[in-house]
């Protein structure tokens, strides 16, 4: 049976962590090596130097005087206070001339230079005599046969270099473990974040749409991280908030016209219908559907629209499309007894689609003319603003959209109480509102300016200027 390791154990942050921990150890133990060869090796390098320099008064020593000035050289530097080298001469016989030593260490007299290691006895204050470790040069004196050694004792460094060892032999193991306790920590503190990322998510599949991940204000990438889901998760709440209030409103506005439909096609079942009848009650019947048709292909143009399958932008001049719908509403305004005024600035250039911004202007006019009473006025302005822009205003005297409901009435299917008597979808100021948002651009709801009982809506769909 294969154990299952803890869940922790298997999370991305605790082998991350101990990645971290191996690359600190491998570090630390790759420095303490540095230093203790370093280190050693400098102390070593240093007793080299000190005995070559040595070696190089006494040879100068023998040069000038031979065996006896080298003799007194030696002898010189054996009373010498401080001295920290051992001293032993001897002649071509092998007997002893001066020195600390009572006989040469062993050494190969085939060899004209040779470096030895051994052990001499010293004496201590109390009578006793201790062992010391000594490490040493023999040169071989050639015009006699004689010999020369120059050593030191090499305790000092010995315990130098023990004191080194046990320090790495220390050190390496508290810093392994100070790794990966600093590894443990970061880990457990980056697994705390993401398990609250976890358990936001699961909250959300399970219907709790109002959770969002906690952000601590730090500014590192989970706070990141959290505030671009948590902007995710306000921008599906709205639309899955907006879908159900979609649902509710087709069931609501196709309600209406379909139980009227059904209700003219069960009076024409149910009597005898002459020509004329029949003739009115399928053109009464052929409109209804047509509205209905009207309000599902305009679901449909925003929905791709929105989804940024529709739309090409190209390089046009908006006050030509201006005055072309200019011409088509003012004969609609003299038959719904409005007046129509335009003021459209001539050669302003945009890039976008041609189609869609006739559309999004097309139901700004429509619903002025929808919603201003007769003897009401209804002006379309084509103007260069400020900041690159141009902004296409349609200004209207009808009863206008309160301050408080004009962020609503640009969502789908959104209706003032009071436009429910008149035939429309909800959809013209959401599709405006997008096809806006499609250019850069933005559709602004302000008063028009009229009186308290009828101040008007001015509508702007501003757009970027090329």
């Amino acid at each position: 049976m294969k154990l299952a390791l803890p869940t922790f154990l298997r999370t991305t942050t605790f082998k991350l962590a101990l990645l971290y921990s191996a690359m600190f150890a491998a570090f630390s133990a790759a420095l303490l090596i540095y230093l203790y060869y370093s280190t050693v090796y400098y102390i070593r390098a240093e007793s080299d130097r000190r005995m070559d320099l040595e070696f190089e008064q006494l040879g100068n020593a023998y040069f000038i005087g031979g065996m006896e000035r080298l003799s007194q050289s030696v002898l010189e530097r054996m009373t010498r206070n401080g001295s920290t080298f051992f001293y032993y001469l001897e002649d071509s016989s092998g007997r002893k001339i001066v020195g600390h030593f009572p006989r040469m260490p062993p050494w190969n007299p085939e060899l004209d230079i040779q470096t030895v290691y051994f052990d001499f006895e010293q004496p201590e204050p109390d009578g006793t005599v201790i062992l010391r470790p000594a490490a040493g040069r023999i040169v071989r004196l050639r015009d006699n046969g004689g010999a020369l050694l120059v050593a030191f004792d090499t305790a000092q460094q010995t315990a130098i270099v023990g004191r080194i060892q046990g320090a790495i032999f220390i050190a390496a193991p508290i810093g392994l473990v100070l790794s990966l306790l600093g590894g443990l920590l970061i880990s457990r503190g980056a697994a705390r974040r993401a398990d609250e990322l976890a358990r936001t998510a699961e909250a959300v599949m399970g219907g709790e749409l109002g959770q969002r991940v906690p952000v601590r204000g730090s500014g590192d990438e989970f706070d990141r991280l959290g505030q671009r889901i948590n902007a995710m998760l306000d921008q599906i709440e709205k639309l899955i908030e907006s879908t159900r209030h979609t649902g509710n409103a087709i069931a609501h506005d196709l309600r209406s016209p379909l139980s009227r439909l059904r209700n003219r096609l069960e009076i024409a079942l149910s009597e005898p219908m002459s020509k004329e009848s029949a003739e009115e009650t399928l053109e009464e019947t052929v409109e209804e559907v047509d509205r209905v048709l009207g309000t599902f292909n305009a679901i449909l143009r925003l929905a791709r629209l929105e989804a940024g399958a529709e739309g090409e932008r190209v390089r046009m001049d908006i006050s030509e499309l201006a005055e072309q719908l200019a011409e088509l509403f003012e004969p609609a305004c003299d038959e719904a007894e409005q007046t129509f005024r335009s003021n459209i600035s001539r050669h302003i250039l945009v890039l976008g689609d041609r189609d869609l911004i006739g559309q999004a202007l097309s139901n700004l006019l429509d619903n002025a003319v929808k919603y201003t009473p007769q003897g009401g006025t209804i002006s379309l302005t084509v103007s260069r603003g400020g900041n690159g822009t141009v902004d296409l205003t349609v200004v209207d005297t009808g009863p206008g959209v309160p301050a408080e409901s004009r962020g609503r009435v640009v969502q789908r299917f959104q209706r003032m109480d009071s436009a429910r008597t008149q035939p429309g979808s909800g959809l013209g100021l959401a599709l405006v509102d997008s096809v806006a948002e499609m250019h850069g651009g933005k559709l602004i709801l302000d008063d028009g300016g009229g009186p308290p009982e009828a101040p008007g809506l001015k509508a702007t769909l501003r757009l970027p200027r090329v």
